[in-house]
């Protein structure tokens, strides 16, 4: 499939799933890849009766829209994110959340692929914060749309490339190697619990202290669904806690009662504030 063809469906087919074009230019390929697989299980012979199939059943939209779901990720992605993270929020989080009698600090990874993001939570609170904070563990949910990825985020391991962000020591003390592979040991993985959800639809039912949703929802989706699933946010976020979007995401007009995080303002952490 010629990557002209795969463009124009793209931007035929994106804007009924509520998808802007603009947030897939740049990783079309993965999308594109998928397609051609599907198109092959269906033994279509090219992308225009890929577009004729889906004109003629209705039901396939939703599997492109599965299709549509990107998983690119890496562990401490986004470097300065993670230290103002670890330096500044988190603290102050896990303060509130003591004073307030919490029997743990309740965070939130929406769209985690293989478990980069919220793994990565538990290495920095683990070597960085845990140690000020007897008594209060850290409880992770992260979710996505793909039970493929969730499959291998449960399995925890990974090849180099993906931890080479890390510091060197979460790294050392945080994995054994396997072979080719570097599993997350198990005391990391402790309180994290990963669940098949679309967040267009659905939130994990309890309040957070910290909800991480990076290059997800103020990327791949359309002004409206973007301010529906905002709303939906704020509906399960403690007042006083953190919401952290993508450094180049922008929150959509009427974000009402978030304010950048002192000190993180760069970062896209933002404060609830209702």
């Amino acid at each position: 499939m010629q990557d002209r063809e795969c463009v124009a469906l793209l931007q035929w087919a994106l804007p009924r799933l509520q998808r802007p074009w603009a947030g897939f230019r740049k990783v079309r390929n993965q999308v594109c890849q998928r397609i051609e697989r599907r198109k092959r299980v269906l033994a279509l012979p090219d992308i225009a009766a890929y577009r004729d199939y889906l004109e003629t059943h209705a039901d396939e939209w939703s599997a492109l829209d599965d299709l549509c779901a990107i998983t690119i990720s890496c562990f401490y992605r986004d470097t300065a994110m993670w230290e103002a993270l670890t330096a500044e929020v988190l603290p102050e989080l896990a303060r509130r959340a003591g004073t307030r009698g919490a029997h743990a600090l309740q965070a939130a990874s929406l769209g985690c692929a293989s478990g980069e993001e919220p793994y990565t939570l538990t290495l920095a609170w683990q070597f960085a914060l845990a140690p000020q904070f007897p008594g209060l563990p850290l409880e992770v949910t992260a979710t996505d749309v793909v039970e493929a990825v969730l499959e291998r985020a449960r399995v925890a391991c990974y090849v180099a490339t993906n931890l080479k962000l890390l510091p060197p020591a979460w790294r050392e003390h945080g994995f054994e190697r396997m072979g080719e592979r570097f599993c997350l040991r198990a005391r990391f993985r402790e309180g994290v619990k990963f669940l098949r959800q679309d967040m267009r639809t659905a939130l994990p039912e309890r309040q957070f202290d910290l909800i991480l949703c990076r290059n997800l929802a103020f990327t791949y989706f359309d002004t409206p669904t973007q301010q529906a699933m905002l709303a939906r946010l704020l509906a399960h976020l403690q007042p006083g806690g953190a919401l952290i979007i993508g450094r180049r995401e922008a929150l959509p007009v009427g974000a009402g009662g978030l304010v950048p995080w002192p000190k993180a303002e760069r970062q896209a952490i933002f404060r609830y504030m209702p």
